[in-house]
């Protein structure tokens, strides 16, 4: 089994966990810098990420989260944390984690009260379309050679995955369907594999 942690600054954390855990993940909730040692992968939340980004420095995660990433685990930023994982941030002279070679529109899709739910072919989800919920959501402008689209909306793109990173503008903890978590445990696993091989 793998250990999944869910940074725990500011959104909805419990409803990560639940999704996590169904798709077989064991769920570590990260607060301090210690708490990385001992996961595989890592959920970057939604919220806000002006605000997240504060707590990140007041807490004094902001490096150790780089390195987190640079280290070969995968990490799954939803809503804000796609604008935190992203190197480009459209009206921002700098990024904030900038571990993925995307460039976003924060509030893309609008305000609070612009919110929706819409069907999405999400690349890799089999069955059904996934419901995607938008609330005050970021759309990523354009993406690196390297770095695949997963799903789009109005020609906008809204969910990627380059290497070990991935990401979704939506909320996939806010509904029944574990699909999108359960496509990031897998990338979990299989990454687990390989380091494992690796240090033989």
């Amino acid at each position: 089994m793998v250990t999944v942690g869910i940074l725990a600054l500011q959104g909805a954390i419990r409803e990560h966990a639940r999704s996590l855990e169904a798709s077989g993940a064991e769920v570590k909730i990260v607060k301090r810098v210690e708490d990385l040692n001992d996961i595989d992968a890592l959920v970057v939340p939604g919220g806000e990420s002006t605000t997240m980004r504060r707590l990140i420095d007041k807490y004094e995660m902001f490096g150790p989260l780089q390195e987190f990433a640079k280290s070969g685990k995968p990490v799954f930023g939803t809503c804000a944390g796609l604008i935190l994982m992203a190197k480009d941030i459209i009206g921002q002279d700098v990024g904030h984690l900038e571990v993925m070679d995307i460039k976003v529109h924060r509030n893309g899709f609008g305000r609070q009260r612009e919110s929706f739910e819409i069907p999405l072919d999400v690349k890799g989800l089999e069955g059904d379309p996934y419901i995607g919920v938008f609330i005050r959501a970021p759309y990523i402008e354009s993406v690196s050679p390297d770095t695949e689209v997963l799903a789009t909306f109005q020609d906008k793109i809204v969910a990627a995955r380059q290497g070990r990173f991935l990401c979704c503008a939506f909320h996939p903890e806010l509904t029944d369907d574990h699909r999108m978590h359960g496509y990031f445990v897998k990338m979990v696993e299989e990454t687990k594999n390989e380091l494992h091989n690796v240090s033989k």
